[in-house]
């Protein structure tokens, strides 16, 4: 044969031998997949929580159920801040169901864990007209972030919303807040920097009833190293916002979740200024202590109405207790 014919014969099995090892990568890759789907567990969109939770589940169930499970299950459940009256409670409940095996053992869990949270009323009430969301929190909690995920989530339900700068304390507050307005498409009523906020929430309410707007939302400052004074600061906006009707639709306080007991005292503090109808709880995907949302609940009956599981503007979620027990429970 001549060199040309040796050309084409090199050529073809280079070419045959290339399919032949793109083959066997495919079927690899397959069978990885198979594998994969089977063993790997659905996400939890509770993130740290879930993972730090279910390892020290795992370690109490251990390969069975003894003596050492209940002081690994307390430890657990103390570890992911679900509070100690909350946790002697759910561990002595777990016990009287008397499982027999780590399976049984994590369904008495959920089942106690799912009777902590009970069945609030966990919607908005906005009923007035316009409505009027004023929505409280510390510094660095989220707050204004909120506020416009909040919007968006109004928007989406298909509310005229109208958002009130009520932070006039920070410059940067107000600016942040219109330029969420900006990227939402909603009405921003400011004030001057240092003003009276309540006379801006008083504008914003105006405003939205001319325009025939649904919804005011009204940010506030969350400075706690002047706290005697925000406190009184926030009753006088909650007066002025409660107008004729004499109530604001929804009193809502933003805590992050990332903070864990320290949230309990925050409810407490502004509880004591404005009557909480509802709490926020945002960064709870990052949060390895997500076992917050019982203790809340539990001590200071507030319930969780909103949870924030991401940075999008639409990771602002309706709290659901079932979900969040399944979540809580996923990786164990």
């Amino acid at each position: 044969m001549g060199t040309s014919e040796w050309a084409l014969i090199l050529v073809i099995v280079a070419v045959i031998v290339v399919i032949a090892v793109l083959i066997v990568i495919r079927r690899r890759g397959s069978a990885d997949g198979e594998s994969t789907s089977v063993e790997t567990r659905r996400p939890s969109r509770i993130g740290r929580s879930a993972t730090a939770l279910g390892a020290s589940l795992r370690r109490a169930w251990g390969t069975g159920l003894d003596d050492h499970t209940w002081d690994e299950l307390e430890e657990a459940l103390l570890g992911a801040d679900v509070g100690l009256e909350a946790t002697t409670s759910v561990v002595a409940g777990v016990r009287s169901a008397a499982p027999e095996t780590p399976e049984q053992a994590r369904e008495a869990l959920a089942t106690q864990l799912r009777a902590e949270l009970g069945d609030k009323d966990r919607g908005l009430h906005l009923d007035s007209n316009p409505a009027v969301i004023l929505v409280v929190g510390v510094n660095g909690t989220g707050k204004t972030t909120t506020i416009a995920k909040l919007a968006a989530h109004l928007q989406n339900n298909g509310s005229g919303v109208v958002l009130a700068a009520g932070d006039t304390f920070r410059a940067a507050a107000g600016a942040q807040l219109e330029t969420w307005g900006n990227r939402l498409g909603v009405k921003v009523v400011s004030g001057q920097e240092g003003g009276d906020p309540a006379s801006v929430a008083f504008d914003a309410i105006g405003s939205a009833r001319a325009r025939g707007d649904d919804v005011v939302i009204v940010d506030t400052a969350g400075r706690l190293h002047a706290k005697k004074n925000l406190m009184a600061e926030l009753g006088k906006i909650h007066r002025v916002a409660s107008g004729d009707s004499g109530s604001v639709d929804e009193v809502l306080l933003v805590l992050d979740a990332t903070g864990g007991q320290n949230g309990v005292t925050q409810v407490r503090e502004f509880s004591a200024a404005v009557p909480l109808s509802g709490i926020v709880l945002t960064k709870l995907d990052g949060t390895a202590r997500g076992g917050i949302v019982i203790a809340i609940e539990r001590q200071l009956g507030v319930p969780i109405k909103f949870v924030g599981l991401g940075e999008g503007i639409d990771d602002l979620v309706p709290f659901d207790p079932d979900s969040f027990v399944a979540d809580l429970l996923e990786q164990s």
